[in-house]
Parts: C-alpha cells; structure tokens; sequence
C-alpha cells in the first residue's frame, strides 16, 4: 500500500491506466487510487549513445492525479530536468509520435534513395545541397531495426483502427523501411552478376549483425532480412560483429 508504480515502457495511450492498472489492482487486490497510484515516465535512453545519458535529457512525467505527478516530478527531477503533462494518455501518445516521427522520416530518406538511385543522382549531394537551406530538417537512409522503431508504430495503428480510422501515412513508411533490407539483397545480386559470379554458392560476407551501431542488441536487426534473402539465392554466407560472440553468430 502506499506505492507509485511507473510504467516507461512504449504503449499506446490508454494502457498504464486501462490496462495496467486494472492487472495490478487484480493480482494485489488492492484498490487503485487509494491503496496505490500509477504513472507513467518514458524511457528515452538511445542505446549506443554515450551523449544523451538520462542526466542530460529531459523526462516526461505524468500521473493519475495532480499528487501523483508531483511526486514523480520531485523523484524524477533530482537526476534530470522533467516535464509535466496533464495526463497520463499525453505522456504515451507523446512518446509513441517520438518514434513514429523518426520512422517515418526516415522512411522518406529511403524512398527519396530508391528514386535517385533510379534516376543515376548521388542521394548525398542532394541532401547536401538541399540543406543549405535553413529549414531543411536533414536526416539519412537506413535500416530500421531494434525493439522500438520497427514495432512501435503499430501501437498507434492499432488504436487508430480501434477508433475507426485507417492510417495511412504511418502503415506507408512502415512498409518503406521493411522493404530496404530486400533492397539491399537486390543490390547485391545485381553486383554479383556484373561481376560475372554465378550467385549460387557466392560467398558474402555481412559485417555488423546487430540492428544499430555499438550495441550487442539483434532484436529486429535489418541484418536478419538480408541474410533471409541471401539464403534465397543459395549464397554461402559469413557474418562479422565485434560485439557479438562466435557462438551467437553462427
């Protein structure tokens, strides 16, 4: 009796306070919001990322009630500056849009890749020159991988769906990003064949294995995809990681 639980985990919004809490007041038995209050705080540590450590970056808080907010706001707050939302569906719509935005605008530097790439134009230069402008927000082509990008989106579709409404925009740059891995294979192949191997039996080898830089973490990695299709064309392939074991790998 007595506790705060804070949930960080990406959600859609409406699960610490109609999900979660239901469950924890089920299993304990006791009341929520008299015998215990819940809140919710996202989590915004960028594994890999030695930069933006929970000290440096600010933290949302939110709770059931004003006290509830209070009290994470002073816990929270003697690490890290803190802002407080309203409410606690606030806190995890806000943190879902953080990933989906950075989904998505990846996805439009994927597909603005695929294009130039078709029309012979280096995507660099163009990004280069398109930001010398000053609110031109620049970002890469990738893969998307880990445990957040690649899933979370969903959690808004599916709300979304709930509701009754089909996203479009969102479920789009997902598809985008799911196909970058196939792409890679395609260039692959295509450069083994102006090579003159015979792609049966080629040896490749795919050097980082995990779904992001300095991390031992292959949750969702984009190399998965790649080594699925490769295996399609009956490639004999090897694998390099620094991070991870030669037991994992193999």
């Amino acid at each position: 009796k007595g506790a705060v639980v804070v949930l960080e985990s990406t959600v859609y919004p409406g699960v610490t306070e109609d999900v979660v809490g239901p469950i924890l007041a089920k299993e304990s038995r006791l009341i929520i919001g008299r015998d215990f209050k819940v809140g919710y705080s996202p989590e915004r540590i960028n594994p890999g990322d030695r930069d933006h450590t929970i000290d440096k970056i600010t933290k949302i808080v939110s709770g059931m009630d004003e006290e509830t907010i209070d009290a994470l706001a002073e816990l929270y707050g003697s690490i890290t500056t803190v802002y407080k939302t309203r409410d606690i569906r606030t806190a995890e719509a806000a943190k879902v849009i953080e990933n989906v935005q950075r989904d998505l605008n990846i996805a439009l530097m994927n597909e603005l890749a695929l294009i130039f790439h078709k029309m012979g134009l280096d995507t660099t230069a163009v990004l280069d020159a398109a930001s010398t402008k000053w609110n031109f927000y620049r970002y890469s082509p990738g893969l998307v991988g880990g445990h957040c990008i690649p899933v979370d989106p969903y959690y808004l579709v599916y709300t979304a769906k709930e509701l009754g409404y089909h996203p479009q925009v969102i479920l789009s740059g997902r598809s985008v990003n799911d196909y970058m891995p196939m792409y890679v294979v395609d260039l692959t192949i295509k450069a083994l064949n102006d090579a003159g191997r015979v792609i049966n039996g080629s040896k490749v080898l795919i050097m980082g294995l995990t779904f992001k830089e300095n991390v031992e973490d292959t949750r969702e990695s984009p190399a998965k995809g790649i080594i699925r299709g490769l295996q399609d064309f009956r490639c004999e392939l090897y694998g390099y990681d620094p991070l991870l074991s030669e037991e994992s790998i193999a």
